[in-house]
């Protein structure tokens, strides 16, 4: 095979290269394009599609095509967001390809000088009750990220996971992080000034992680190869020096350009930088300081070591960077220099070993359009049948205790969720975490940005969530992506909080794969319109293709993280029921229909997945979210929570399992129907009674027993068991 095409380059492009070269490419030349015209950096495949989401708003900071994406949450902060995957170095070696997936996320939010405050993660497994592989991929991955968040000292507030047959080979590991910043200090990543100096600073540059965007990001994954070397190695001890070495160098000022190096290394980094601000670099690979001596030049610009960073630094303030770096221990070297040449110009010593065009490493790769074709039969297999009984109790039960519904403790206790004192509601809680942000009235917000030390007046907040359903988007594309955008604000109105900006991460398969183009499409168009209805700007995220093996795709997979604010946290609502004697009310839009189709209750059938799903009016659902939101914010409810898998059935019961406290229900016409458009809520009558004609009163909160007129009758304490130990026990 010819080198080009071991790359990942088609014939096509390599003879694009030659045309805009003028001459063949080395090997240094031909290793940086491979990777800059990949899938992971060049968006190929996806770049027509993503510039048709709306990224406007008029709290929008920073929108995309920086390293993560902002907004204005009040009184001069912005919140800055993002989720990325690492999906296929996670599924070749588990713990550090999720550790590492956490750290680089982390360096997109410092890159920006906003100081990262949470951590959230959407994972995808295999059936971990009947995978061994699975099992280990799950345990090591999760053992990865609390071995890194819990290290840096960020909590982990949040996540999601989802266990199906087709995420058997290819799991998904999503990690998102949140940070925060003063507006006035945000900071980009264009390089500029002619002259100016290039420092590379941070951890020593090995061959981990070697060809990682091209090789493992950019290509179907086949486990049976030897990848491992392609897997980056983390150290959350080196990144926490990083982090505080980069916030000092901002602080102080220092910096004229910052940028993390993550996916192609020192090759993105700088061909970005240089692209962004129009100009020029010149990097002298054999000044970078290196783990092992006898690297090779092309080496050096690819290999995706963690933790380092990018800067660019008037000459005069060299050495107070260099300074700043000592003190916090972290290695820093000049390597290069700005210049107006518009090439990226690689030196090994004395030698010009590569002189490359920036724009046509940038700006200039080529996109595809897709042709999408709706599949004619079926690409997923019909999972097994596990539930005969149509008793609603045993139903109930099943569902409660299944690998997706089940209780997320096995998992969330690995994590450290306080850490940083900001954390209001953490997981099982409320439908969305909620984090304090720095008191205005604070004398040291500027550096410290604390939490509010004023017990008298209100709190403000954020809230975060993280959705999304790969089964409901492969039954139908469109609307299983406009439900994820909808689950998200649902569970925002929830703790009472206002969207304002959503990042995402868009997990598929082949896009050059007919059905595949077709179901990405589909689910790019329904985020989309969702949105727009919504007024909700997309900031920036992350696009993960190629996640298909030998036993087919992925369920398609569009991963949204929503970024909302509430005025006081004091009144952020809880999904558990608070007080025996409250009326329990599902408040619902007029077009709520929920059917089994692609439901909890389906998989437990072994139905096939297929839509379609119910239709929603996405002007409706606004309304009735800000309803829910403003009731919460007026701190009338007692409770609140979104219908959402498995039904109203299981809503109920979950209220009643996170509080110890019962229920008395009327009969209702369907339990385990999903559809978004619904809430269960608690509270006194007069609360119930402002949702006029949406709000249907169905019972009473009480007594020791969930039960349902003519359906369910089960214990607390059943339903608690069965929940709590659903997943322990398929991990034990």
């Amino acid at each position: 095979m010819s080198r080009h095409r071991e790359l990942g380059l088609t014939d096509y492009e390599y003879d694009l290269i030659v045309e805009k070269m003028g001459r063949e490419p080395n090997e240094v030349e031909l290793a940086v394009f491979s990777l800059m015209w990949s899938e992971h950096c060049g968006y190929k495949h996806s770049r027509p599609l993503l510039k048709t989401l709306p990224t406007e708003g008029p709290r929008l900071v920073m929108g995309p095509g920086e390293n993560a994406g902002a907004v204005d949450v009040g009184n001069g902060l912005s919140c800055a967001f993002k989720v990325e995957s690492h999906n296929h170095p996670s599924a070749v070696e588990p713990f550090q390809g999720a550790a590492t997936g956490v750290g680089g996320i982390l360096r997109d939010i410092f890159a920006i000088g906003a100081r990262p405050i949470a951590i959230l993660d959407s994972l995808r497994f295999g059936e971990v009750g009947e995978s061994a592989r699975s099992r280990y991929l799950l345990e090591h991955a999760v053992a990865g990220i609390g071995h890194y968040g819990n290290s840096i000292g960020i909590a982990t507030v949040g996540g999601e996971i989802y266990f199906e047959g087709p995420y058997e080979t290819n799991c998904l590991v999503n990690a998102m992080a949140v940070g925060l910043i003063e507006t006035d200090e945000l900071i980009k990543s264009a390089a500029a000034g002619v002259g100016n100096v290039v420092v590379l600073f941070g951890a020593r540059t090995g061959r981990d992680g070697i060809g990682g965007a091209s090789v493992l990001a950019s290509a179907e994954l086949d486990v049976d190869m030897e990848k491992r070397p392609t897997v980056q190695i983390g150290d959350p001890f080196e990144e926490k020096k990083l982090l505080e070495c980069s916030l000092e160098l901002l602080d102080r000022k220092l910096l004229v350009a910052l940028q993390d190096l993550g996916a192609a290394g020192l090759t993105s980094s700088s061909a970005e930088m240089a692209a962004k601000g129009e100009v020029g670099l010149d990097l002298h690979v054999r000044r970078v300081p290196l783990r092992e001596q006898d690297m090779e030049a092309f080496e050096i610009m690819i290999s995706e070591s963690q933790e380092r960073m990018l800067c660019v630094v008037e000459p005069e303030r060299v050495q107070e960077v260099l300074d700043v770096c000592a003190k916090w221990e972290v290695n820093a070297t000049a390597i290069g220099e700005v210049t107006d040449t518009r090439r990226l110009r690689v030196f090994d010593g004395d030698e010009l070993v590569g002189d490359l065009p920036v724009e046509a490493l940038v700006d200039e790769c080529p996109t595809y359009e897709l042709e999408p074709a709706e599949p004619a039969t079926p690409i997923y297999p019909v999972p097994p049948r596990l539930l005969d009984s149509e008793d609603p109790a045993e139903i109930l039960l099943a569902l409660l205790g299944s690998a997706n519904l089940a209780s997320r403790t096995p998992v969330f206790e690995q994590y450290d969720a306080l850490v940083g004192s900001r954390t209001v509601r953490r997981p099982e809680q409320a439908d969305a975490a909620v984090l304090l942000l720095p008191d205005p009235k604070h004398d040291d917000r500027l550096t410290a940005l604390s939490p509010s030390k004023d017990d008298d007046g209100p709190k403000p907040a954020i809230a975060v969530s993280i959705d999304g359903n790969g089964r409901r988007v492969a039954a139908d594309p469109y609307r299983g992506a406009v439900e994820a955008v909808l689950e998200c604000s649902a569970n925002l109105a929830c703790v009472g909080a206002e969207p304002l900006g959503l990042t995402n991460c868009l997990n598929f398969g082949n896009p050059e794969k007919p059905h595949i183009a077709w179901q990405f499409s589909r689910a790019i168009a329904g985020l989309g319109d969702a949105c727009r209805a919504f007024g909700i700007p997309v900031v920036g995220g992350n696009v993960s293709l190629y996640n298909e093996g030998s036993e087919g795709p992925i369920y398609p997979t569009p991963v949204v993280g929503l970024v909302g604010e509430l005025p006081d946290a004091r009144r952020s609502g809880r999904l558990a029921f608070q007080n025996a004697g409250d009326v329990i009310a599902i408040v619902s839009a007029d077009s709520w229909a929920p059917s089994n189709a692609a439901s909890e209750l389906s998989k437990l059938r072994g139905e096939a997945v297929e839509g379609p799903l119910p239709a929603v009016d996405l002007g409706e659902l606004k309304a009735l979210h800000a309803a829910i939101r403003q009731a919460v914010r007026a701190g009338s409810l007692s409770s609140a929570h979104d219908v959402a898998e498995g039904g109203v059935a299981v809503a109920l019961a979950e209220s009643a399992i996170h509080s110890g406290l019962g229920a008395t229900v009327g009969r209702l016409d369907d339990l385990f129907g999903e559809g978004p458009g619904a809430f269960i809520v608690t509270g006194p009558a007069d609360a119930i009674t402002a949702f006029g004609a949406a709000a249907t009163v169905i019972g009473e909160v009480g007594g020791d027993a969930l039960i349902i007129e003519g359906a369910i009758s089960l214990p607390v304490a059943d339903l608690e068991r069965a929940f709590s130990g659903g997943l322990a026990d398929l991990l034990h």
